[in-house]
């Protein structure tokens, strides 16, 4: 039961690291696509630099400068659309990051947790060796105790063979008076 418990989390560290693996991915994804919406803004922001400039060029044509005024106005909307877009892509990174420590977090607390029942298990086998090794001397001390039981029954049986003998002896000795 303990191999299998050792097993299991040896299992379960293969598969925290795969998750911290998937979780630096997803950290990289996300600085990724931040520096992806650095470069929307970056863009936006040129887009603002030029209708600001169509602006300022309008009035060159008079009957140009309404459309180009016009066309300005949308571009800074536009622009402006692509700054709110690129600050929502450095929001969604910045969780998707938030998301893959916590993933890392979770995967190092599960190999703790796996390393942990490894050392339980360890303790187990060393805790079942120490009550077999227990069990053997207690064996081999009620072995030592019966081997001695019977040698002092040994002992007894030629001290009552002694004794009849004496008696025998006197019984003799007694008839031949």
């Amino acid at each position: 039961m303990a191999t299998y418990g050792i097993l299991k989390a040896i299992n379960d560290i293969i598969n925290a690291i795969k998750g911290i693996i998937n979780a630096i991915n997803g950290i990289m994804n996300a600085i990724e696509g931040i520096i992806n919406a650095i470069n929307g803004i970056s863009n936006a922001i040129k887009g603002r630099i030029n209708a600001i400039n169509g602006i300022f060029n309008a009035p060159n044509g008079i009957f140009n400068a309404p459309n180009g005024i016009v066309n300005a106005i949308h571009g800074i909307f536009k622009a402006t659309n692509d700054i709110n877009n690129a600050i929502y892509r450095i929001v969604k990174a910045t969780n998707d990051i938030n998301n893959s420590i916590y993933r890392i977090v979770k995967a190092t607390n599960d190999i703790n947790n796996a390393i942990y029942r490894i050392v339980k298990a360890k303790n187990d086998i060393n805790n079942s060796i120490y009550r077999i090794v227990k069990a053997t001397n207690d064996i081999k001390n009620s072995i030592y105790r019966i081997v001695k039981a019977t040698n002092d029954i040994y002992s007894l049986n030629s001290s009552i063979n002694g004794i009849v003998n004496v008696i025998c002896g006197l019984n003799i000795f007694s008839k031949n008076m």
